[in-house]
């Protein structure tokens, strides 16, 4: 592993622990976590997750552990045939995960994205 990769990990690591998404079901949302980052890119990951987070903040209870995380992955299941978009601007993204958004949106600032796969 990379050390790009080791980074990218613990930046969705962050987000995870940050608003506590693993719930009460760690090991497995370690396990299906741990599935989702061999199958797609790092930073779809984390703006999937971010997204997913928006949408459920007004759900209450809010979803954590293998729903929330099966959720994650329908959108990226999603993006893999319908172009990426995201509804958070890059200010947003940081705003909200207090990680840099450079990864997720590159240099343009548009509220829509299509995220990079590397």
């Amino acid at each position: 592993m990379n050390l790009q990769d080791k980074i990218g990990q613990q930046r969705i690591n962050h987000i995870v622990h940050s608003y506590n998404l693993d719930g009460d079901e760690n090991a497995n949302f370690s396990a299906y976590l741990s599935d989702l980052m061999q199958a797609y890119p790092l930073p779809l990951i984390e703006l999937s997750l971010v997204e997913t987070m928006v949408e459920n903040w007004l759900t209450v209870p809010f979803h954590r552990g293998v729903v929330f995380l099966s959720q994650a992955h329908a959108r990226l299941q999603h993006w893999e045939s319908q172009p990426i978009v995201s509804t958070l601007t890059s200010e947003q993204f940081s705003s909200i995960t207090g990680l840099d958004p450079f990864p997720i949106f590159g240099t343009t600032q548009a509220s829509s994205c299509k995220a990079q796969s590397s």
